[in-house]
């Protein structure tokens, strides 16, 4: 939330708002809003706020009204990309070349119908059990594959997991939001250049601080001076929802039960950008998939796919029952690219936690999962060829940036990119994925935490100089996970992914 003479300014709701990201959003998916865009100039409109939630003052008298036509007539506006980067599952799974092996593809679970979802005030990490009466029976495994989850090492891969989620996201707080030439600027005045450690203050000249100033909600936890356990952050409060969403509802959970579990146990105010449309749609009784649709300008941005992991994490070597998880959760949210990111994911942390792949039939296993003529497809592609062909990654980056650089800094096409980037570059090596993946600016944490799952499964420990400061305890305001410990956490995901 954003204070401003004119009031409280709510941030990532404001219909004045969110045109400006709509109308980028229509400029990205190829849909002919030039008449709709000066209509709204004209108006008095201005541009998307670039990196915050919500613009400085209210519009002019009349104007969120005018927004809420727009973002309607833009939502019907033709979308030329529509047959190329289709959100129904049906549609997903027939885009994509299955694997070689027996099974159907899966369809997911038919949503209940009746009222929207609403609150049923259970908390705590134990609430709820197996799949309620009269759900449909499970699908079996996408396109073949084999559940990997009965051999002995998985509880410490998943252990390693979720320490290296957290080391990803820590390391990346405090320059999130910061354009890269700030964090590079950061880190070479630190003597930290290339990206091998911690942010520091320390030697740190004042006036570049002044210049390229930490993230306001993190330095004080999260520098290297500061870390004292794990803070909290929305890239690991979804990883526990969803534990928390197994834990009820079993593999078998609906988009509805999301929707429920949200409303339950998430915090309006923890939630961010698409998710908090989301949330905000099921206030209004919308019900799945129209809480992903209804003026949500944030549908392709990076949310869904920080909340992939568990589904990865449960589906050891079944990448594609992973990614028709996934597309359950992530459709309460995203279409299109943003789903292709959380399929890409969890697809790609299904594969690296079976034990037995590298990184790199980790991607290609991710990428088998997304639409081949999706942008985000396009992207992930061009970022492995381009780190396989470049030894030094601030070239790789800066090739990104410049082809990609258009998205805004939160949006999955990018991220996912550089992500996919780093993880080829650094070949395996925990260290160097996961300050790759920060070094290269754009979502910082949310970056890190991803490339931190995949390379901690591969490497299947995280080095003591990482682990040591986050002590084995996680903040949290996911009721009932608060100081838990990822040794804890890792015993509960690994129960998951035993049950059929």
């Amino acid at each position: 939330m954003t204070g401003a003479p004119g009031g409280l300014r709510l941030t990532w709701v404001q219909p004045e708002d969110l045109v400006g990201h709509e109308l980028r959003q229509a400029a990205e998916d190829g849909r002919d809003a030039e008449p709709l865009l000066r209509r709204w100039l004209a108006a008095g409109g201005r541009p998307a706020p670039a990196r915050a939630g919500a613009s400085a003052d209210p519009g002019p008298p009349g104007l969120r009204d005018l927004a809420a036509r727009l973002l309607t007539e833009l939502a019907a506006l033709p979308r030329p990309s529509a047959a190329a980067e289709p959100s129904a599952w049906p549609a997903v799974a027939a885009a994509c070349v299955p694997a070689p092996g027996p099974g159907p593809i899966p369809r997911p679970p038919a949503e209940p119908t009746g009222a929207a979802p609403t609150a049923t005030g259970r908390t705590g990490a134990d609430g709820g059990g197996g799949a309620p009466a009269g759900r449909p029976a499970a699908a079996g495994p996408a396109w073949g594959g084999s559940r990997g989850g009965s051999d002995g090492g998985l509880r410490g891969r998943l252990e390693a997991a979720w320490v290296g989620r957290a080391v990803g996201c820590v390391l990346g707080k405090p320059v999130e939001k910061l354009p890269l030439e700030g964090i590079r600027a950061l880190a070479r005045a630190a003597g930290n250049w290339p990206l091998d450690d911690w942010f520091t203050a320390r030697g740190v000249p004042p006036a570049l601080l002044a210049a390229y100033p930490w993230n306001r909600r993190s330095a004080a936890t999260s520098l290297a001076e500061n870390i004292d356990g794990t803070p909290e952050d929305d890239d690991l409060d979804y990883p526990l929802l969803n534990l928390l969403l197994l834990r009820r509802h079993g593999r078998r959970f609906t988009t509805a039960d999301v929707g429920r579990l949200w409303l339950d146990e998430l915090p309006a105010g923890r939630a961010f950008t698409a998710e908090r449309i989301a949330y905000r749609n099921l206030l209004l009784g919308l019900e799945p998939p129209a809480t992903a649709t209804h003026h949500n300008p944030f549908r392709e941005w990076i949310g869904a796919l920080i909340r992939a992991d568990v589904h990865g994490w449960t589906n050891p070597g079944d990448p594609r029952a992973a990614a028709e998880q996934a597309w359950r959760d992530a459709s309460l949210s995203h279409t299109g690219n943003g789903l292709y990111a959380a399929l890409f994911a969890a697809a790609a942390i299904a594969e690296a936690a079976s034990g037995r792949a590298d990184v790199h039939t980790a991607l290609r296993a991710g990428l088998a999962v997304v639409p081949p003529g999706a942008r985000l497809a396009e992207a992930v592609r061009h970022a492995i060829r381009a780190a396989r062909g470049e030894r030094d990654f601030d070239r790789v980056v800066d090739r990104l940036h410049a082809r990609y650089g258009h998205y805004h800094w939160v949006h999955s096409v990018p991220n996912t990119a550089l992500v996919a980037a780093a993880l080829t570059h650094a070949d395996g090596d925990f260290t160097r994925s996961v300050c790759r993946a920060v070094s290269g600016g754009w979502d910082t944490d949310s970056n890190g935490a991803t490339a931190g799952s995949i390379a901690a499964l591969v490497a299947g420990r995280v080095p003591d100089r990482w682990a040591a400061p986050l002590k084995n305890r996680l903040a949290t305001t996911v009721a009932g996970f608060d100081g838990i410990g990822f040794d804890t956490l890792a015993r509960l995901t690994a129960q998951e992914a035993a049950r059929s």
